[in-house]
């Protein structure tokens, strides 16, 4: 079972690596990274590279597709030949997934027009705009559309798309064997429970946001 994992310049990085950790576990799974170029690929904070030694021409037809996300304008920054990519791997694949705003990827690619799906929180109207219909919900399923909320949420996604591919017992066994037993020492994970000036600042300080503003 191929799975293809898309990067691009400025991704979040445990938006790809997340889900990698329970996807790469599944029976029969060949993981990919996929870029437009081989070559190093810088993240978000400019402080991690990935080496990436494949390119989208050379799997175009696999079982599951994975978009990560990452701040600012992730549509533009993804460019064409990804939309392009993605438009057919879609048209083959088993599953098609996001994570955080690696779903306003997927909607700017034409694929989640009138679907249901979720990004991160500041991204939903975004989503909106996209022609998608936002949910504010962890994981949410469409078909063989599968997004994830931010960033961590990937993990749940995975897990959830593993049961459904393998079974609940696989699902929770890959669980297990990542020790994915979250105890958060804050009930701040969600704008829903966080304190408001935390909300604000988080809003404040967020690249997409402040790109935004900036167009204006």
């Amino acid at each position: 079972m191929d799975i293809a994992i898309l990067i691009y310049d400025r991704l979040t990085a445990l938006d790809a690596i997340g889900p990698y950790e329970v996807l790469s576990r599944l029976p029969g799974a060949n993981v990919v990274f996929l870029a437009a170029e081989t070559g190093p690929v810088r993240t978000d904070n400019g402080m991690l590279t990935l080496q990436v030694e494949h390119t989208l021409k050379e799997l175009t037809s696999p079982e599951v597709v994975l978009v990560p996300g990452g701040p600012g304008d992730v549509v533009a920054r993804a460019g064409e030949p990804v939309l392009d990519w993605l438009r057919q791997a879609d048209s083959t694949s088993t599953w098609t997934t996001s994570v955080c705003t690696g779903s306003l990827i997927l909607a700017a690619a034409g694929l989640l027009e009138g679907k249901r799906a979720t990004s991160h929180w500041l991204a939903m109207e975004e989503l909106r705009r996209l022609g998608a219909e936002p949910v504010s919900e962890r994981v949410v399923f469409d078909g063989k559309l599968v997004t994830a909320a931010g960033v961590s949420a990937g993990i749940d996604m995975a897990l959830a798309l593993a049961a459904r591919i393998a079974g609940d017992s696989v699902a929770q066994a890959i669980q297990l064997g990542i020790e994915y037993d979250p105890q958060p020492p804050f009930d701040a994970g969600s704008p829903r429970t966080a304190p408001a000036e935390i909300v604000e600042l988080v809003r404040s300080l967020s690249p997409r946001v402040q790109e935004q503003e900036l167009a204006r």
